[in-house]
């Protein structure tokens, strides 16, 4: 199949979704009312791809559930109530459980949150994380430097009284497992309201980016929040269009670096996974499920290894000779011998904040349009990758 330009895509695209316009408007005047109703009743779930999420927008508050929030979790739901400043709380909400908005200061335990905050010009509200180091974002990075972002250790390091003198009005945490509840109940104990973000675990990129709609209602940019996700949306699924039109092999993909003798192996049912797939590429364990990344010896995984024709997210290496001083045997695999070696830390600072784990939540069509470049160069002539770079 002789490869088309993404333009030439983008305007073909283009009339299609007229034509579907047009099918659209042909709908009976009582379905397009049905429609209607639906989408402004109370209680209707705001929320399309993320599977941990739930939104509903009732009128006197809005009510976000957060499902399992940890790996593992098993039926636990955590709710929270959104209530607007200056509103009484409505009867039989329980009020520990409500968090009054819009939110006027917080500390994130991730900088995936601060990217999304600050996409909906909102980073002024941020005081404290936990790891300013791992920040990317220049202008956040100057916060923290000028002292305005606190840096509010993580676990057993957590600073209580810091948190307890920046008082937010809530503290962002991501669980990591059941053992989290511990320094969660230590921020609780200070009085101060606790919201669990579970973005991490989603599956699909755009369901990870869906999240930003959490920070919509927690700052009463729901409009904002909802362009934001479905302009990126549309720019993801056209691009996924375009790369399934336009290719005929899909390479062999290895993902990660093994740790001393395990090789931690993200399975066939994560977000990476459904990129690789989504960029035209075949992840090698594609057929694996599991909620956890799943722990293989070095030795199977060369087996499958060297059916590999790219090796990315090689951890933290910046150079090829990294590679073999882990283990010398991984200078034998094919993808490793041909150079095909790129790596996810194009954008990062010397501190080790990285932009790929940052705006690359908010913004995953960048992420899926370096990968299939990388695999589809043919696709996108002249195209600079913008988190990822090639290892030499």
């Amino acid at each position: 199949m002789a490869p088309v330009s993404f333009i030439a895509f983008q305007k073909e695209l283009a009339q299609r979704m007229f034509t579907i316009l047009i099918l659209i408007t042909a709908v009976s005047c009582n379905e397009k009312r049905a429609i209607n109703t639906r989408d402004k009743s109370d209680g209707h779930n705001l929320i399309s791809l993320a599977q941990r999420l739930s939104i509903e927008k009732q009128s006197e508050y809005t009510k976000v559930n957060i499902i399992n929030p940890w790996q593992g979790a098993d039926n636990v739901n955590m709710s929270y109530y959104l209530v607007r400043r200056g509103s009484m709380i409505p009867p039989g909400i329980d009020s520990s459980m409500v968090i009054k908005v819009p939110v006027r200061k917080i500390v994130c335990m991730s900088t995936t949150h601060v990217a999304m905050i600050s996409a909906l010009g909102e980073e002024n509200t941020i005081a404290g994380m936990s790891g300013t180091g791992f920040i990317y974002s220049g202008d956040l990075k100057i916060r923290a430097d000028e002292g305005f972002i606190k840096d509010v250790g993580y676990e057993a390091n957590l600073n209580k009284e810091l948190i307890l003198k920046i008082l937010p009005d809530i503290t962002m945490i991501y669980g990591v497992g059941s053992e989290s509840s511990g320094y969660v109940g230590k921020i609780e104990e200070l009085g101060i309201k606790v919201i669990y973000n579970a973005d991490y675990l989603e599956t699909d990129p755009l369901g990870k980016a869906e999240w930003i709609k959490l920070f919509g209602a927690l700052y009463c940019r729901e409009s904002m929040a909802d362009s934001i996700f479905n302009a990126e949306a549309d720019a993801y699924n056209n691009l996924k269009l375009f790369i399934r039109e336009n290719i005929d092999d899909k390479p062999n993909v290895l993902l990660g670096l093994p740790f001393r003798d395990t090789w931690f192996i993200s399975p066939g049912n994560s977000f990476i996974s459904r990129l690789i797939e989504d960029a035209g590429g075949n992840y090698l364990w594609k057929d694996t499920k599991s909620s956890v990344s799943m722990p293989f010896g070095l030795e199977n995984v060369y087996l499958k290894a060297v059916n590999a024709d790219y090796w990315i997210n090689i951890g933290t290496v910046r150079t090829r000779n990294e590679i073999p001083a882990m283990d010398l045997r991984l200078s034998k695999l094919p993808c490793f011998r041909n150079g095909r070696l790129y790596n996810n830390n194009n954008r990062v600072t010397d501190s080790g904040g990285n932009d790929f784990w940052e705006s690359g939540t908010v913004y995953p069509h960048r992420v899926l349009k370096d990968i299939a470049s990388i695999m589809h160069p043919e696709l996108f002539p002249g195209y600079k990758l913008y988190y990822y770079r090639k290892i030499n």
